[in-house]
């Protein structure tokens, strides 16, 4: 079977984590965007498997949660003009939640913007937490009784939430259009246990949407780069746990945060996940095959 070779494997699977698209991609590698495809498929698997081997007994104190907007193959409000039909179609937010301490990524969860979707979500967060945590969320409503199903089952977890309050900037023109809303203010809420006030932020958790645009060219605001594909948007974001959790050097920490959360000891890098795949996809045998002599 045609394999390319490990040395360009990484340089595409790099290129994929540091906001490249995949059709710069393919010119720059000299490939076809369907290798490139092909490779993202097969990375974000073994990704996702090794995440749901390796990240659980985690000791974390801090959790906070957020979930950050894209949309797939068409924004929600073009859906219905569509003139084909896409299961897919529409917007995809992306439940993260980060460990404040270590910065680690603990879980992740793509889908809409719901009560089942968080219930998801936190549910498999709390899973591989086995020490009593704080959880910080925004106020978006889908966390309140998702948390009580999943954080709420143990009496020494608190839960608060700092619900934030905007308006529009005094800019005029395109520049109002495209410019962030200002935060007027920000209440913080006790919603269960004994939450350290001082503590129920979602600022580190909130920087991290920063990266995921920045490293993902799928989440850049105003391109064409929009997934087309949920899947492949599933397949890019385990990629890029998988390189920010355990091969990039936090610049704070000086170690990788699966490092500093106690999951591995030593920092990854993209040949590691070569060796994943294909220890998961063995080359097939390229004739009949014959049986071993005794």
């Amino acid at each position: 079977m045609n394999k390319l070779p490990l040395e360009k494997r990484v340089h595409i699977l790099t290129m994929l984590v540091e906001g490249v698209s995949m059709r710069s991609i393919s010119r720059v590698a000299d490939v076809s965007i369907n290798t490139v495809t092909k490779l993202l498929i097969e990375a974000g698997q073994a990704a996702e498997a090794f995440h749901d081997r390796t990240v659980n007994g985690l000791q974390t104190s801090q959790l906070q949660c957020d979930e950050i907007w894209s949309y797939c193959y068409a924004k929600q409000g073009n859906v219905k003009k569509m003139k084909a039909e896409n299961a897919d179609a529409g917007d995809v937010w992306t439940f993260t939640a980060l460990d404040r301490d270590s910065k680690m990524i603990v879980s992740w969860f793509a889908g809409n913007r719901s009560n089942n979707s968080a219930e998801a979500f936190l549910g498999d967060a709390a899973g591989r937490i086995v020490t009593p945590v704080q959880v910080t969320t925004d106020g978006f409503k889908g966390y309140e009784m998702a948390m009580q199903k999943t954080f709420g089952n143990q009496v020494d977890n608190s839960y608060g939430q700092i619900k934030k309050v905007y308006a529009a900037t005094s800019d005029k023109g395109p520049a109002r259009r495209y410019s962030p809303g200002v935060c007027v203010s920000a209440d913080r809420e006790a919603r269960f246990g004994n939450p350290d006030e001082k503590m129920i932020s979602t600022s580190h958790v909130e920087r991290m949407n920063l990266n995921m645009r920045m490293g993902m060219r799928r989440f850049t605001r105003l391109t064409n780069a929009f997934s087309k594909k949920l899947d492949n948007h599933l397949h890019a974001l385990a990629l890029y746990f998988f390189h920010y959790n355990f091969c990039r050097q936090h610049k704070s920490l000086r170690t990788s945060p699966a490092q500093a959360a106690g999951v591995t000891d030593e920092l990854l890098t993209m040949e590691h996940l070569c060796a994943i795949m294909d220890a998961a996809n063995p080359p097939k045998p390229r004739g009949p095959y014959k049986k071993a002599a005794a």
